[in-house]
């Protein structure tokens, strides 16, 4: 028996969530098994949490789109039983059983190696929000190599900054030596966003009111988490021959804009999708966050709790009131 947020649905109770035993031979049929040592509370994480939108499609369902652990278990080629793993997306926590729980069983496929130089934990303080500030900046780094745009050339734009993808997009873009902006609708968060290495805080109601089609060039890059009118305000303020990565929907799915940027200033729009990116794309953003993330930095944007809290955090972390990055003890 293994301890677990277990969520399920029916006509007589309707959405619960509860933190249960489960018997091991409830698991999903995957070729890898893990000891699961660490998760974390992603945003996604608070919706299958309250259930306030319907991003579980199975039921009974252990949410949890991270894990970090050890193989216990393996009939994969790739894993060997000790091999230390992560696991982002693929549906877990939405169509597979994910990490909030001691033991996952999945597809092998599905799992990086854990990188030499970062521990479970600390891969768990990154998890799937850091990783896809990752691939938000490597994204940006293979159009400026391209447009020869230099770190220090101009000033990149970081939305929801106090959240977890952006946390860790201001340290990381910090740390290639350009000089970001970061927006937050907490003020009080700028002495922290600072410290992970933004130049400039600037208020969230700067970007999130309706704006111009082409406003003043301003940004050579941005990673925008909150989409609708402040991701048309920062296409509309990209200088000419910019990039904008977005990678998230905290304001809405809706994009309120025009062609204006794209056809009269050549800005280019990236769509980040973190959950069924290959493998070559995973190994390479975790060996960067690896390389580059100052440990210092990811320390001060990270908090732990033990797995019996961590559904409380669901509502907060919808409600834009958790900081950084929260990681998951599932053995406290």
């Amino acid at each position: 028996m293994f301890k677990a947020w277990k969520i399920t649905k029916t006509d007589a109770e309707g959405y619960r969530c509860a933190l249960v035993d489960v018997d091991e031979g409830e698991l999903p049929e995957g070729d890898v098994t893990v000891q699961v040592e660490w998760s974390t509370v992603n945003y996604k994480d608070g919706l299958a949490f309250t259930g306030r939108s319907p991003v579980v499609r199975q039921f009974p369902m252990v949410p949890g789109i991270d894990l970090a652990g050890t193989v216990a278990a393996s009939r994969h080629p790739r894993w060997r039983v000790g091999d230390r793993v992560i696991l982002n997306g693929w549906g877990a926590g939405e169509t597979w059983w994910g990490g909030m729980a001691q033991k996952a069983c999945v597809r092998g496929d599905w799992l990086v190696a854990l990188p030499p130089g970062l521990t479970t934990r600390q891969a768990m303080a990154i998890g799937t929000a850091g990783y896809t500030a990752m691939l938000c900046v490597q994204a940006l780094q293979r159009h400026w190599a391209e447009a020869g745009v230099a770190a220090g050339s101009g000033e990149v734009l970081v939305t929801g900054a106090g959240g977890g993808v952006g946390s860790v997009a201001v340290a990381l873009l910090a740390a290639l030596g350009h000089a970001v902006v970061a927006s937050t609708g907490r003020p009080q968060e700028a002495d922290y966003l600072k410290a992970l290495g933004a130049a400039e805080v600037i208020e969230r109601q700067t970007l999130a009111a309706p704006g111009k089609p082409l406003q003043k060039e301003r940004w050579i890059g941005v990673v925008d988490a909150v989409g609708s009118h402040t991701l048309a305000n920062a296409c509309a303020s990209t200088r000419y021959g910019g990039a904008v990565t977005a990678c998230g929907l905290a304001q809405g799915m809706d994009l309120p804009t025009t062609v204006a940027p794209f056809i009269l200033r050549g800005v280019t729009l990236y769509g980040i999708d973190s959950v069924m990116a290959p493998l070559h794309r995973r190994e390479a953003a975790w060996a960067q966050l690896d390389a580059l993330l100052d440990r210092r930095r990811l320390d001060q944007m990270t908090r732990e709790v033990p797995l019996a809290e961590a559904a409380a955090l669901g509502s907060q972390i919808l409600a834009g009131q958790v900081r950084g990055r929260v990681v998951v003890n599932v053995s406290a």
